[in-house]
């Protein structure tokens, strides 16, 4: 899992030791006027799961200045909830709620996004020891038969609104596949849990600018988390970290290296189509500007830690709405890269020891 044993059951035991009665619902939540079919509907989340969150985001607003002119926490969670889940501010839950003004509705959902982004640094995390991130290689290495990778390494579009009329700043949101989006990094592991998740930018922006500019790609390229690989797409340098697919494979080894490369890519498009069924605002997360990505960025973290959450309580996702979206396919430099000849060599004695046909056979041209 993205965090711990240790730290999961450290964050359970801290929610049951805090026995005192929340001032803003008593013993009652404002999630049990639902049923769990409702719940479910209203909400892409079970009762366990969403008894949870509601604990951990009372005890993380406790410990934080907190307005008492505000909402309860828990309508203001519910809120939130609700527009994570369809995008938009559903009437049922306006009137449980009892917010109806815009301004409201859109503050309690900026409030309770800067709670649970706050809680990443419990819910989203690299394998913390050396024995985790050995296990975390090794069921890696089982899917794809690739040794020593730790994680798959890949930016996030999010489509947005920009205004045509700022042309400069417009310009800059449009991606590779034509739309206005921001793009934010993401890692996960073998099995879809998110790793690491930074950055919100505009989504003309490179992948490899950011991954030069974030505090996980400096961590990795210092070694600061042993000598593992990360799986990255075309639009990312070869690195001694950063495991890219061979160009222009010529031998059949090359062609097994770059299958099971892409095996390990499909994880994450797995991941991210999963994000964004489960919490639909995430197809669209309405205008944004330059300048003032911060309330983006807080969702989209907000969305991440819940997904994690959601899978260690194994909530099913809910039924498809609509067309995928395409895969993004990356955004590579015009200008060639610069060659790591250092990481080219130890790619391909990678390929040639694991993904060679049998030992002392030659692979046809």
């Amino acid at each position: 899992m993205a965090f711990p044993a240790p730290v999961w059951l450290a964050v359970q035991e801290e929610l049951l030791e805090s026995g005192e009665p929340e001032e803003d619902c008593g013993s009652q939540s404002c999630f049990d006027d639902f049923n769990d079919q409702a719940l479910f509907e209203t909400f892409h989340l079970s009762r366990p799961c969403i008894a949870f969150i509601t604990d951990a985001v009372r005890m993380r607003v406790k410990s934080a200045a907190f307005k008492k002119s505000q909402p309860p926490v828990d309508v203001m969670l519910m809120t939130a909830l609700s527009y994570y889940a369809h995008g938009v501010f559903t009437s049922s839950v306006q009137a449980k709620a009892g917010i109806n003004q815009p301004a409201a509705l859109v503050n309690a959902v900026s409030i309770i996004s800067g709670v649970i982004a706050g809680m990443s640094d419990v819910f989203i995390s690299f394998p913390l020891t050396a024995e985790a991130r050995a296990r975390t290689a090794s069921r890696m290495e089982e899917l794809c038969g690739i040794p020593g990778v730790l994680g798959v390494l890949a930016p996030a579009h999010f489509k947005i609104r920009a205004s045509p009329y700022d042309k400069k700043s417009f310009k800059s949101f449009i991606n590779t596949l034509g739309y206005t989006s921001v793009v934010s990094q993401f890692i996960c592991d073998s099995e879809g849990n998110i790793l690491s998740v930074e950055k919100c930018c505009v989504g003309g922006a490179f992948e490899q600018e950011l991954w030069d500019s974030s505090f996980k790609g400096k961590e990795v390229e210092d070694d600061l988390h042993g000598p593992f690989w990360f799986i990255g797409g075309k639009g990312y340098r070869l690195s001694k970290h950063v495991l890219t697919p061979v160009s222009n494979p010529v031998l059949d080894r090359e062609v097994r290296f770059n299958e099971a490369h892409a095996k390990v890519h499909r994880v994450m498009q797995g991941m991210l189509s999963a994000m964004k069924r489960r919490f639909r605002c995430l197809q669209q997360l309405g205008f944004a500007e330059e300048a003032s990505l911060n309330k983006k960025s807080n969702i989209i973290k907000s969305c991440s830690v819940l997904h994690n959450i959601a899978k260690k309580f194994s909530v099913p996702l809910p039924p498809r709405a609509g067309m995928g979206e395409p895969s993004y396919p990356g955004k590579p430099y015009t200008s060639p890269m610069e060659i790591n000849l250092e990481a080219l060599k130890a790619r391909q004695e990678l390929i040639d020891r694991n993904f060679s046909a049998s030992v002392g056979s030659r692979d046809s041209p």
